[in-house]
């Protein structure tokens, strides 16, 4: 997912770049539209990943210092080692869509270029 979401921002920003008059920028508008969207639900899906994870961490550790069973020390471990994977993928995710935000504006003054343009 890193790969394809780094290739799509890469490919976005050298079409805006490029500012090529064939460019149909309706359909990279709407194209835009689209990919934020899918995009945006992976980063949904992963931040609600995250807590469960982040919460049952939290929960081993609370049976740990409650019950004294220390081998559930072990089980915080596995979940911590987890987590930090995940924080950094949500994090890429989060700066990825904001970045998307961006170039979304960028397409849309292109669009109304291409309105004022045609009129």
């Amino acid at each position: 997912m890193k790969r394809r979401i780094t290739t799509y921002l890469e490919y976005m920003d050298n079409l805006i770049d490029r500012d090529d008059e064939k460019t149909d920028w309706n359909e990279v508008y709407r194209l835009h539209l689209i990919k934020t969207e899918f995009f945006q639900h992976e980063r949904l899906v992963h931040l609600l990943v995250l807590m469960l994870v982040a919460l049952l961490m939290m929960a081993t550790v609370a049976i740990s210092v409650i019950s004294g069973y220390i081998y559930m020390l072990l089980v915080t471990a596995g979940l911590l080692i987890l987590l930090v994977p995940y924080i950094m993928h949500y994090y890429f995710l989060e700066n990825s869509v904001q970045k998307m935000y961006d170039q979304f504006d960028k397409i849309y003054e292109h669009v109304k270029a291409e309105q004022n343009h045609q009129a």
